[in-house]
């Protein structure tokens, strides 16, 4: 029927903060302490916390909080880091658990 009104977004749960496009999403089969949690290629409107090195369910990883810039939020973490050479995929992506974002615009 008609034109859409923009890509379809993700955008922080607390403050409605554009973070993510659902076209940037490599996985959707990630898991976080809390649930389900997507992989996506980059995001946007957020900054990085401390690095910390963490085992985590596939390896080690160098990895970093991820949080909003408008209302500082977590919404996830980055791979900053993968020691296993299978894993090496994810390193500068991030990760957003899925409770902590909203769809916009679909």
């Amino acid at each position: 029927m008609g034109d859409s009104i923009g890509p379809r977004l993700y955008s922080c749960y607390k403050c409605r903060n554009h973070v993510a496009l659902h076209d940037d999403i490599i996985s959707k089969d990630f898991q976080s302490k809390s649930g389900r949690a997507y992989l996506f290629t980059h995001v946007r409107n957020v900054f990085e916390g401390p690095e910390a090195d963490q085992e985590l369910i596939t390896g080690l990883y160098t990895v970093s909080d991820v949080h909003c810039t408008d209302c500082r939020e977590v919404l996830g973490w980055k791979y900053d880091k993968a020691f296993e050479e299978s894993q090496k995929y994810k390193e500068g992506k991030a990760v957003l658990e899925k409770f902590k974002i909203v769809k916009e615009n679909w």
